[in-house]
């Protein structure tokens, strides 16, 4: 049987918990689900057998609703995630209806048992793709440790050498391998290239604020940079030669932040505003030719 076969199980379980509505309430849901009768042993045994010999698809219907409530306990445990609990449920689910389709009943365990293995599984996968736009975990070591390692770490601190060694002990990995995985779970989502709305602090810490141009030329960025320092020395000179009060209109027109108008400056120097245009425009047709 392939995993296509419990399509129709999976189309009817939501049909009847009325999942299909983008706005279903969870806790209906959970509601629903804890009133579908739990099955016995041999209840369960006889469903499961119809399934396995006879494909017949209202007895894996019925194997899984009765578990339900069963995956939305085991989804709890993962809330600490910032990820929505309804997600996690349907993620919960497809792995509660893959373990259905590869229960054996004559192994002699119960579907509940068997099935935690596939309902963690999916719910991990779903944690790993989802909890950041990076993956913290790609190995199978990895997800291991990243589970387990947010268990380990009893407050929001860093781990100490000794927690990092004793973790480290009791999950199988090394130090190293717990601090670098510690590191991951501390660290953000950046965007490489920010968008023109990011705010200041967000675009001076983003990648593509330390890498340069693809056609960037050193020779060319240190002969830019001394031309630079050049023209400012000579700019500065340049000032330095006009009188005080060419240097001070010059200064509150063009080099301070807030710039002063004309008429502002012609009521501070009792002169018309004429003649601070023209006082301007003498003095940086001076700096011009100086600069030239």
């Amino acid at each position: 049987m392939t995993t296509l076969a419990l399509a129709p199980v999976a189309t009817n379980l939501a049909s009847t918990l009325a999942l299909r509505a983008p706005g279903a309430s969870l806790d209906a849901y959970v509601d629903t689900v804890s009133k579908i009768p739990v099955l016995s042993k041999d209840e369960e045994l006889a469903l499961a057998r119809r399934f396995r010999d006879e494909q017949d698809l209202d007895a894996a219907r019925q194997l899984v609703m009765s578990h339900l409530r069963f995956v939305v306990h085991i989804a709890r445990g993962y809330t600490g995630y910032g990820l929505p609990m309804g997600d996690l449920v349907q993620e919960g689910n497809v792995g509660l209806m893959k373990a259905v389709k590869r229960f054996d009943p004559e192994v002699g365990v119960r579907l509940v048992s068997f099935a935690v293995h596939w309902i963690r599984a999916e719910i991990h996968e779903y944690v790993l793709r989802n909890w950041r736009l990076v993956k913290v975990a790609t190995t199978k070591a990895q997800r291991k440790l990243f589970f387990n390692l947010r268990k380990a770490k009893k407050n929001l601190a860093w781990l100490s050498a000794d927690e990092t060694r004793a973790v480290a002990k009791e999950l199988g990995v090394s130090p190293a391998e717990v601090t670098e995985m510690e590191q991951r779970l501390a660290a953000r989502d950046i965007s490489f290239d920010p968008a023109p709305d990011t705010d200041d602090e967000e675009g001076v810490y983003s990648p593509a604020s330390y890498l340069p141009a693809a056609d960037a030329d050193p020779a060319v960025a240190v002969e830019n940079e001394e031309w630079e320092d050049a023209s400012t020395q000579r700019l500065g000179h340049a000032i330095s030669s006009l009188d005080a009060r060419s240097q001070e209109i010059i200064r509150r027109r063009w080099l301070a932040d807030d710039k002063a108008t004309l008429h502002e400056l012609a009521a501070e120097y009792g002169v018309s505003a004429e003649r601070i245009r023209q006082i301007e425009a003498t003095a940086l047709r001076k700096l011009r030719t100086a600069m030239a």
